[in-house]
């Protein structure tokens, strides 16, 4: 597989507009994430990766966060999920997806389960 572009620049304007137009469950999130509030961990939002574009991705752990609400749903979105899915795991980043209701109902559940996925890497010079 040739090496991804990230944060190709013909998305920008997309990446920008998802930015601004983020979910509730979105906003939830980024509020534990951003500014390395998480264990000192960079997270950037609405990031390309290759021809896609993850919700939050974390370089140092080479992590992908999705969050997913009922436009998931459907089959057609469902295949496309997996294809992007298979895409990003290709890259030999891990995905770990959420439910909506999951970041409002348990966060903490949610958050313990993005802390299980960190390496022992330190944050120290990051």
């Amino acid at each position: 597989m040739s090496s991804p572009k990230h944060n190709n620049t013909e998305q920008k304007r997309l990446r920008q507009k998802l930015r601004k137009e983020m979910t509730p469950a979105e906003v939830r999130l980024w509020n534990v994430l951003k500014g390395r509030q998480l264990d000192g961990r960079k997270f950037r939002r609405q990031q390309s990766l290759g021809p896609y574009i993850v919700d939050f991705y974390c370089p140092m752990e080479s992590l992908v966060i999705e969050l997913d609400g009922e436009v998931h749903n459907n089959a057609m979105r469902r295949e496309y999920d997996v294809q992007r899915q298979a895409y990003i795991q290709d890259l030999g980043m891990i995905v770990l997806r959420f439910e909506n209701r999951m970041v409002f109902e348990d966060i903490e559940n949610v958050i313990a389960t993005i802390r299980r996925h960190f390496c022992c890497r330190s944050s120290a010079g990051f």
